[in-house]
């Protein structure tokens, strides 16, 4: 039987809306099961708990909130959105981070579907718009797939870390701007504004999704023809996007103006980070000079630091200003090099090196957490072709690739890390499953010649991905940070081989020797500690841990004057460390200095009042 042109129409066009829900929802259900795969093997490891890093940072914040301290009287220093949600969930259902865990599995499998979806609005067949077409959803399904088993995805979507929640807000506001033909309504700016003013506080490169915003209000015809003034409406639509903004915003900057009295609009860490990412030894990549690399300590030693150099107790906004002043006055003294840093930086983004500085990925592979699937370089060297092709066929695909290309505007001012460049691999997912099936149909139907181009466009951007980055330091950190943990979890046999091979790669790093110290501590070695300590102090003098522990092991063997120097030295490096005020009033009474000693031990209750073996030592003296 043959249908009318108008009824076969009709058919195929309800057959397409009425199928397209129905397997975005198997494709919503099928990643929920791969990342709820993935958190049930992480719920087994030793890593579900985090021992340091990012994740710690989070979950002390956390944990300090449930204890009661929602605000310690300054401007923040760390975004807190994460870490107040953290608070709540714990609240609810207690203390266990697989309920976090199992919230960002949704968002994960949330971010998969509006792939799926976005690709059937981005390639529809341009002479039949309406049509949902068997290739749209081929691309779809293929790019959904690959985010599903893209293996920094799979790690960062279980961890405590905000990465999933920005990743899944930032392409859902994407693909709002690609559904929609007309521009938004105003209604709609002011609660779009809100979703990103909320998001920023927890991940603030979020923001740099508004100038889409703004394209597609300028760009796009207007929402309501009957509207006298085009620009009437243009201008309410901004206004209301922006107050969507500062609404979204306002637990910050109204905690940080009104309540720590200082003028701070999200966090006062943001001068440090562009410190980090614009002085003259950065890399393009995370470099601390001078700075613990964990995040929390991180952030004190900017404080220290900063008020060490201006002599005085700072507020926050005072910290963060003395900081960006250094970045700035490097940028303008060395406008060449920092032209030269940013193409580095550039470089980095569009490499397939993967530079994990928290080891999450390497750690979670080794515990049997995550499934095989692609990295970066694969999936961006895929997608440059499928972008070539897709920019002139599909003019909706010009969004996709300028929300790529504003993610990484985002990066670019600090620095890049795997974690920092995942949420534009959801953009290229898209163009890859595009170049993918575009090769395969012009290959079935004989076009080859858009299949030699496809393949010399791969071939040059995979040449281009995989320059080689050949500073030893670069390859230590994931060995570096395995054996860190490693150290952490007791399992001092791994420890030792992934800091051997950190060891092997910058012999001189005084994390690493340091690393080295406390695992022959732990092996019950004193001797081997101290030579790997003293290792750590010929490469950075001032280092507080190696000081502290040499110091220690001086104390126990009852060479005061010795612990005494070690003491003396961590105090200069950190005058606030009450740990070694508290070992240098130890060392004092071993030579019979009492009155020295009860100075220090008062400096250290002082610093760390509710210390239970300061108080002993204190009520010893008395």
């Amino acid at each position: 039987m043959t249908w009318p042109p108008i009824l076969s129409r009709r058919f195929k066009l309800g057959s397409a809306l009425r199928g397209s829900p129905r397997l975005g929802h198997y494709v919503f259900a099928f990643v929920l099961l791969v990342r709820l795969i993935a958190l049930t093997r992480l719920a087994s490891s030793p890593f579900l708990f985090p021992s340091g890093g990012d994740m710690h940072f989070y979950d002390d914040w956390a944990r300090q909130i449930l204890h009661g301290r929602f605000t310690g009287h300054f401007a923040f220093y760390g975004l807190p959105l994460y870490a107040y949600l953290l608070a709540f969930l714990y609240k609810v259902f207690g203390y266990s981070p697989f309920v976090p865990g199992f919230l960002q599995a949704c968002l994960e499998a949330g971010t998969a579907t509006l792939l799926y979806k976005m690709a059937i609005q981005v390639f529809r067949t341009p002479d039949e718009p309406e049509l949902v077409d068997n290739r749209a959803r081929v691309i779809g399904l293929l790019a959904a797939a690959g985010w599903t088993f893209f293996v920094p995805a799979q790690a960062y979507s279980v961890i405590l870390m905000p990465t999933a929640w920005g990743i899944f807000v930032f392409w859902f506001l994407v693909w709002k701007i690609v559904g929609t033909e007309c521009a938004l309504s105003p209604l709609r700016c002011f609660a779009y504004g809100a979703l990103i003013g909320i998001t920023a506080t927890g991940i603030a490169t979020i923001l740099f999704i508004v100038p889409l915003l703004l394209a597609a209000l300028l760009l796009k015809p207007r929402f309501d023809p009957a509207t006298p003034s085009r620009w009437l409406g243009q201008s309410a639509a901004v206004a209301l996007l922006f107050v969507g903004i500062g609404t979204g915003t306002s637990p910050c900057w109204i905690h940080n103006y009104f309540v720590a009295r200082d003028p701070v609009f999200l966090s006062a860490h943001s001068g440090i980070n562009l410190w980090l990412g614009n002085n003259p030894e950065a890399t393009g990549y995370p470099h601390f000079p001078g700075l613990h690399a964990g995040q929390a300590a991180m952030l004190k030693d900017s404080i220290d630091l900063a008020e060490a150099a201006a002599g005085k107790t700072l507020k926050r906004s005072e910290v963060s200003d003395y900081w960006s002043a250094k970045a700035r006055t490097y940028i303008n003294a060395n406008v060449g090099a920092w032209l030269k840093l940013m193409c580095r930086k550039l470089g980095n983004f569009w490499n397939a090196f993967e530079y994990d500085d928290l080891s999450v990925i390497a750690n979670l592979r080794q515990q049997g957490v995550l499934l095989p699937g692609p990295h970066f370089g694969i999936v961006a060297a895929l997608a440059i072709p499928g972008l070539f092709f897709s920019l002139r066929a599909f003019r909706a695909s010009r969004w996709v690739a300028a929300a790529i290309f504003l993610h990484m505007a985002a990066v670019l001012p600090v620095f890049v890390t795997e974690r920092y460049r995942l949420a534009a691999v959801p953009g290229l997912s898209l163009f890859a499953a595009f170049g993918l099936q575009l090769l395969w149909q012009s290959g079935s139907l004989g076009r080859y010649r858009i299949c030699a181009t496809y393949l010399g466009l791969l071939l040059a951007a995979s040449t281009f991905l995989t320059l080689p980055r050949k500073e030893p330091s670069l390859w230590a950190v994931e060995a570096y940070n395995s054996g860190r943990q490693a150290l952490e979890s007791n399992n001092l046999p791994l420890a030792e081989r992934h800091l051997q091979r950190a060891r092997s790669y910058v012999p001189d790093n005084p994390e690493t020797n340091f690393a080295l110290g406390n695992l022959r501590l732990a092996q019950g070695d004193p001797v081997g500690a101290k030579s790997f300590y003293r290792a750590a102090l010929q490469a950075d003098s001032k280092h507080k841990g190696a000081l502290n522990n040499l110091g220690v092991l001086a104390l126990e063997e009852g060479q005061w004057e010795m612990a005494i120097t070690f003491c003396h030295a961590s105090i200069q490096s950190d005058p606030a460390d009450a740990k070694a005020h508290y070992l240098l009033a130890r060392a004092l009474v071993g030579t019979g200095a009492t009155a020295a000693a009860r100075v220090e031990i008062e400096r250290a209750l002082e610093l760390s009042p509710d210390q239970v073996d300061f108080l002993a030592l204190k009520n010893k003296l008395q």
